[in-house]
């Protein structure tokens, strides 16, 4: 197994990446075991937020790391939450948490009728925290946001996002369908294309 720190501390995140990455030959490690902070994320593009991430981690551990950095683009809200999606109640001095971000997307898309919004993710990989080739690979996942809440499963917004062609929101979806379909598995599909095309890609300790 292949250990790669991964730059995040978000327990759903490392459900997802260790399920989608485990059958790969990746040992997943969670930067918080390793003593590792969080890194600021000032940007307001996703994968310069990633980067940023990805080298944070990389540096402090000596390991390869993967960041990602996903968020939730609502049309009718020229985007937003975007790189805001884990901390959008935060903006109007709520307490982090997903209940609270839902309920402030939905008051704030309260009156409106575009209804259409996208998950996206954006991967980095790094080999080392100086990588000048970092590996680059991102995923949309389109749907619409509905006012009440469906399902006990996923996390963040996906009680809210509501996947038209399927009639379910991505809560209701078991945890093995949501990985094969979701923003995060279309760029992780991505990224393990790419590592495959390239040999001297190929992560090693």
């Amino acid at each position: 197994m292949q250990r790669l720190v991964l730059a995040s501390n978000n327990p759903g995140k490392l459900r997802e990446f260790g399920a989608l990455l485990a059958p790969l030959g990746f040992d997943v490690v969670p930067q918080g075991e390793l003593g590792i902070p969080e890194a600021d994320e000032p940007f307001c593009t996703f994968v310069e937020n990633a980067l940023a991430k990805a080298r944070h981690a990389s540096r402090l551990s000596g390991m390869p790391a993967l960041a990602d950095d996903s968020g939730i683009c609502v049309h009718a809200l020229d985007g937003a939450p975007g790189v805001y999606s884990a901390r959008y109640a935060q903006l109007v001095g709520k307490a982090k948490s997903d209940e609270a971000n839902n309920a402030h997307l939905i008051s704030q898309l309260a009156g409106k009728l575009d209804r259409r919004a996208h998950y996206y993710c954006v991967l980095v990989m790094v080999r080392h925290a100086d990588d000048p080739c970092p590996i680059i690979a991102e995923g949309i996942w389109a749907g619409e946001v509905v006012d009440a809440p469906r399902g006990a499963g996923g996390f963040g917004y996906d009680p809210h996002f509501l996947l038209p062609q399927l009639g379910k929101t991505a809560a209701e979806l078991p945890p093995e369908d949501k990985n094969a379909i979701s923003h995060r598995a279309l760029a992780l599909q991505t990224l393990i294309a790419r590592l495959q095309a390239d040999g001297s890609r190929v992560i090693r300790q």
